[in-house]
């Protein structure tokens, strides 16, 4: 039945609802107010594009939804780089009118700026791939299961998160706000594995499976690590002001080392060392520092030790 149109069923009082719902003095969490026509604002597709033209620009054909020949790999390509560049620039001015309102006075300014930072990240994009092609040889290397590298880039959550990392990581780097941890979100829910922006992680880092990982912002990760699904590498307590609420920007994850292994379903906590070489078995929670080279298991109660 459409209530609509039935007499019984009266429109709801709108102009009161809307009142209600535009009292400023009843709104906690207000989104910070425009002050320019053409302001551009964040827009989780364009993110999502932007994140899809990098990945195409690292690595051609892997990305499209065509065949391009050869000849047109190159046009295709730089029509692409202008594409990044001009989404980018729009969503980095918009992360950082976001994030300070006060910029937003001089807006033409922010835009130049914002052009800025988009041509450095572009010109970062060979940098991030050959360390992406560390990720993605180290994967295919360490799974049997993994029949090409090409499977790898098309298929595998584990590096499609990595790359989605490694993108945000660097717009990090570059001062953006906000933009990032979209990026990181994003990537989060689409395969389940949720790395932090702000984490720093070496060259051949591996993610098998992946799904339920967790990387918290101030992790160190050496080079050629790998982590099985269901790792934690995450914080164990927080500081906390005179509100009892955490203080933000403390260093408070762990620090691990070259050549680590941390199998499924462990949690390591807190700004703890795990050094060069060490293997963490699964199940275990580990919140004391590991020595180069240990292996820490869960065999039997006789040689379980106690963290």
């Amino acid at each position: 039945m459409n209530h609509q149109s039935n007499p019984r069923h009266p429109a709801a009082p709108i102009d009161k609802v809307v009142d209600a719902l535009c009292d400023k003095s009843a709104i906690r969490h207000m989104c910070p107010q425009r002050r320019h026509e053409g302001e551009p604002l964040l827009s989780n597709p364009a993110v999502r594009r932007i994140v899809r033209l990098a990945c195409g620009l690292m690595f051609p054909g892997f990305f499209e939804d065509e065949v391009v020949s050869e000849l047109e790999q190159r046009s295709r390509m730089t029509v692409d780089c202008h594409e990044l560049n001009r989404l980018l620039t729009s969503q980095v001015c918009a992360a950082l009118c976001f994030a300070d309102r006060d910029c937003a006075d001089c807006f033409d300014g922010l835009l130049r700026r914002s052009n800025e930072i988009a041509g450095r990240f572009i010109e970062r994009l060979p940098g991030l791939r050959s360390v992406l092609d560390t990720d993605i040889d180290a994967t295919y290397l360490g799974d049997p299961a993994a029949t090409s590298t090409h499977e790898v880039i098309v298929c595998y959550p584990g590096l499609k998160a990595t790359m989605s990392y490694r993108i945000a990581h660097a717009l990090l780097e570059l001062g953006v706000p906000v933009l990032p941890r979209m990026i990181a979100e994003q990537a989060h829910s689409d395969t389940g594995i949720d790395i932090h922006p702000g984490a720093s992680i070496g060259r051949s880092f591996v993610i098998d499976h992946g799904t339920g990982v967790v990387i918290g912002a101030t992790a160190i990760i050496g080079e050629n690590v790998k982590i099985y699904q269901g790792v934690t590498i995450g914080a164990r307590s927080f500081v906390k002001d005179e509100n009892d609420n955490p203080v933000k920007g403390i260093a408070r994850h762990p620090i691990i080392g070259d050549n680590v292994v941390i199998y499924s379903n462990s949690t390591v906590l807190g700004r703890i060392t795990v050094g060069d070489g060490a293997v963490i078995g699964g199940n275990l929670w580990v919140t004391s520092p590991v020595a180069p080279g240990e292996k820490l298991v869960q065999a039997n109660p006789e040689n379980f030790r106690k963290m």
